[in-house]
C-alpha cells in the first residue's frame, strides 16, 4: 500500500501539471489507455489470460471506480485542493463503517475499535495537514467529494472481493483501465473534443510524456493497491492510504516550494503514527489458531474485521 500511495502521488503531480493542457475526460481516457496497453502486452508476454468468469464483478468495479474518479476530479476543480483531497480521503472511514454495518447485520459482535480509532486519528491528521474549508455556495462540490470517498470505499472492497475470488491483480487492473479508457473516450465526445483528443498531432512532447507518466504510475499504483487489499487486512490497508497525503505534501515542497505550518507537520506526525499504531495493533492481535484457517476465511473482511 505504501508503494501504491507513492505511485499515486507521482500520478497526482503529473495530473496537476497536465490539467492546464487537458480536460478531465482526456486525462481519464489516456490514463486508462496507457494502463490497458502496457498490461495487455505484459499479459501476452507472460502467458496470462484475459478470460474471466467474473465479468459482472469487473463491470461493477470499473463503473464505481470511474464514477468515483470523475466525482473527485470534478470536486477538485470546484473546491480548494486541500478540501477536495480531504473529502476523498474519508474512504477508510467509510470502509470501517461499511464493515461494522455488515457485521451488525450478520449478527457478528466482534469489532476492532483500535483500528477504527487509528483511522479516525489519521483523518484528524489529514485535516490538520490540509486545513480544509469551503464556502456555502460550494456545498454541491463538497457533496460530490464526499460521495467520491464513499464510492471509493465500495470500490476498494470490490477489489478485495475480486482478490478473494482468485482474480489476479493484472486482470483486475487491466479491466479497470479498459473501463476508464472507454468512459474517458465517451466523455471527450460529449465535451466535443473527441477527434482533437484522439489526434496525435494535437499533443506536444511535454503533453505526451505527462500522459504516459500518468498512465504508467496509475498502473503500478493500481497493481500494488489491488495486491495490498487482497493480501492485507482491510482496515490496516485502508489506514495506510493516508500516507499518500504525506507523499503529496513532500512533492509540493520539492516542486512548488509549498511551506508547511507547524500544525501541518503535526498532522503528518499523526498520520504516520496512526499508521504504525494500526499495523502494530493488527500484529499484536493476530492469534495462532487464526493462521490455520483457510486463506479465504482468514482474509475475509467481514469474518476477520467485524
Amino acid at each position: 500500500m505504501l508503494v501504491a500511495t507513492f505511485m499515486f502521488s507521482i500520478m497526482g503531480v503529473c495530473v496537476k501539471i497536465a490539467s492546464d493542457m487537458y480536460s478531465v475526460s482526456e486525462i481519464v481516457m489516456y490514463r486508462g489507455l496507457v494502463g490497458a496497453v502496457f498490461l495487455g502486452i505484459l499479459i501476452v508476454m507472460r502467458g496470462g489470460s484475459f478470460r474471466t468468469t467474473l465479468v459482472w464483478h469487473h463491470v461493477w468495479r470499473g463503473l464505481i471506480g470511474v464514477v468515483s474518479l470523475w466525482l473527485w476530479f470534478w470536486s477538485i476543480g470546484k473546491l480548494p485542493l486541500a478540501t477536495g483531497m480531504t473529502l476523498n480521503y474519508m474512504s477508510p472511514i467509510w470502509i470501517a463503517a461499511i464493515l461494522f454495518a455488515a457485521g451488525w447485520w450478520r449478527g457478528q459482535s466482534r469489532f476492532e475499535p483500535g483500528l477504527t480509532v487509528a483511522i479516525l486519528c489519521s483523518f484528524a491528521g489529514v485535516t490538520m495537514l490540509l486545513q480544509p474549508a469551503f464556502h456555502a455556495d460550494q456545498w454541491q462540490a463538497a457533496l460530490a467529494g464526499l460521495a467520491s470517498g464513499l464510492i471509493s470505499a465500495i470500490a476498494y472492497l470490490q477489489v478485495r472481493r475480486l482478490g478473494l475470488l482468485g482474480e489476479p491483480e493484472y486482470r483486475v487492473v487491466f479491466y479497470f483501465s479498459l473501463t476508464g479508457m472507454l468512459a474517458g473516450l465517451a466523455g471527450t465526445f460529449i465535451d466535443g473534443e473527441g477527434l482533437r483528443a484522439l489526434s496525435v498531432s494535437s499533443h506536444g512532447t511535454k503533453g505526451l510524456l505527462l500522459l504516459l507518466a500518468i498512465g504508467i504510475s496509475a498502473m503500478f499504483a493500481q497493481m500494488a493497491m489491488t495486491r495490498a487489499y487482497r493480501l492485507g487486512k482491510t482496515l490496516v490497508t485502508a489506514n495506510l492510504q493516508y500516507t499518500g497525503i504525506v507523499f503529496s505534501s513532500a512533492w509540493g515542497i520539492v516542486l512548488w516550494g509549498d511551506a508547511l505550518s507547524l500544525l501541518a507537520w503535526c498532522g503528518i506526525a499523526v498520520i504516520l503514527g496512526s499508521g504504525l499504531a494500526a499495523t502494530y495493533y493488527n500484529t499484536r492481535g493476530a492469534s495462532v489458531p487464526a493462521a490455520k484457517a483457510k486463506v479465504t476465511e482468514a482474509n475475509d473482511p467481514i469474518a476477520t474485521e467485524v
